[in-house]
């Protein structure tokens, strides 16, 4: 079985039309016993996957008490990350714990990364503007 999203569609000030390849995700709180949906980029540039800070707030997460903190450096810049050892999420009918870092900013989009996530699955980047998912097993 496979999913399989649309890319959104979004203009740039210099590129003019661009496609993102992106999907939906549910993170499971804990301590609210419930799934929140998270459109997420599909980032294969990603190590792991990044939350913008105010997702812990929704998911319940104390990023001081709950998650290591470090720095990470990307094109951005230097950033703090908030890392969270494991969380519950889906992707459709399938399921997977993975680790997870928060930013420690709001400005950025979720995204999707390899670690224990993307890399479980196969994932096809059609010409169509789709991103396709599916299971070897």
């Amino acid at each position: 079985m496979a999913v399989a999203f649309r890319y959104d569609k979004d203009v740039s000030p210099i590129l003019g039309k661009v496609y993102r390849p992106i999907a939906q995700v549910f993170f499971f709180s804990q301590n609210k016993s419930r799934w929140y949906e998270a459109w997420m980029i599909v980032d294969t540039g990603a190590d792991y996957t990044l939350l913008p800070r105010y997702f812990s707030k929704r998911l319940g997460i104390n990023l001081e008490k709950d998650c290591k903190i470090f720095k990470t450096s990307g094109i951005g810049g230097e950033e703090k990350v908030y890392f969270l050892k494991s969380i519950k999420v889906k992707l459709g009918n399938w399921r997977r714990d993975i680790p997870i870092g928060f930013l420690d900013r709001d400005d950025i989009p979720p995204l999707m990364g390899r670690h224990q996530f993307l890399e479980t699955f196969e994932t096809l980047f059609s010409s169509n503007h789709r991103v396709t998912f599916s299971t070897s097993k």
